[in-house]
């Protein structure tokens, strides 16, 4: 079952809480050689990638189609399937 926009933005809500949060990932960058440049975390059987943001990058988050920017004062739909 394909989710809709608003499923998604709730899925990827609740995976950014669990991995500590919009301002701890945002603002949390990692090495771009790490050996976890990513995390993934399963909500509701949906598998959500965060990809950390760096210097030049934003944190983003992908699940199914939908990419998400994620930014402390929110999720910002970049991309839907």
């Amino acid at each position: 079952m394909a989710l809709d926009e608003a499923t998604a933005t709730r899925i990827v809500e609740e995976a950014v809480e669990e991995a500590g949060g919009r301002r701890r990932i945002h603002g949390s960058p990692r090495h771009p050689f790490a050996l976890n440049p990513t995390r993934d975390v399963e909500i509701e059987g949906h598998t959500v990638v965060i990809r950390y943001g760096e210097a030049s990058s934003p944190a983003i988050a992908e699940l199914e189609g939908y990419i998400f920017e994620i930014r402390p004062e929110g999720l910002i739909l970049l991309f839907g399937p």
